[in-house]
């Protein structure tokens, strides 16, 4: 399956979400691209959303390749076997994951959401553009879990089958439209795949009278 762009996509969860309509629950979108996805099914669910924003940590000499991920409060999600073929340092590992917690709190101030706080009663729904590896997602979903959510729902366009997999022991449910076996990456399932920007989230976060 091939998604026009980002707002295509979010509309076909929304319909694959819609038994939550008007339910007491709150929409965390993965930014920039998730935010995009996730306020189509804020608008059509009739609910408010803000942001989690987790971290990728990148590998020594090569930040694009994934070895784990931080949650906001520093909560690392680790691939302990690439970790351990890279050989990465333990001293690499906090000070990558203390700068990636700075650059989410940093991120947060510039688009003026406040911090998530207490959720009991509430039902989740994470949402990104598409997951690759997942490391991202896991670590929004096990710090979403931290605030005593009701149910934690992780919504996305496409991801692969294995990640799907492994994925499904951290939440209460996964909603994915499409599971290709054969991936390298989120944006060759979108005819446009542009870069979302700050203004585009900001709008959204607007729109919705985000606060968490």
């Amino acid at each position: 399956m091939v998604f026009k762009d980002r707002r295509e996509a979010g509309s076909l969860l929304a319909k694959e979400l819609e038994r939550y309509k008007d339910k007491d629950l709150i929409i965390f979108a993965i930014p920039r691209g998730g935010v995009v996805v996730a306020s189509e099914i804020a608008r059509k669910l009739r609910c408010s959303l803000t942001l989690v924003i987790p971290r990728k940590i990148g590998a020594p000499f090569n930040p694009e390749l994934a070895i784990g991920a931080v949650a906001p409060d520093g909560q690392k999600i680790l691939n302990q076997e690439l970790v351990e073929s890279l050989k990465v340092t333990e001293s690499y590992l906090k000070k990558e994951s203390e700068k990636q917690v700075k650059e989410s709190e940093r991120r947060r101030k510039v688009y003026g959401v406040k911090g998530i706080e207490n959720l009991q009663g509430k039902i989740a729904i994470i949402v990104d553009d598409g997951i690759a590896t997942g490391y991202t997602a896991l670590a929004a979903a096990r710090y979403i879990k931290l605030k005593g959510p009701k149910k934690v729902i992780l919504a996305v366009p496409v991801a692969p089958p294995e990640t799907i997999e492994w994925l499904k022991r951290e939440v209460d449910e996964i909603v994915v439209l499409d599971t290709p076996i054969w991936f390298s990456a989120v944006g060759q399932f979108y005819e446009n795949f542009e870069q979302v920007s700050d203004a585009e989230v900001l709008k959204a976060l607007k729109e919705f009278n985000i606060r968490s």
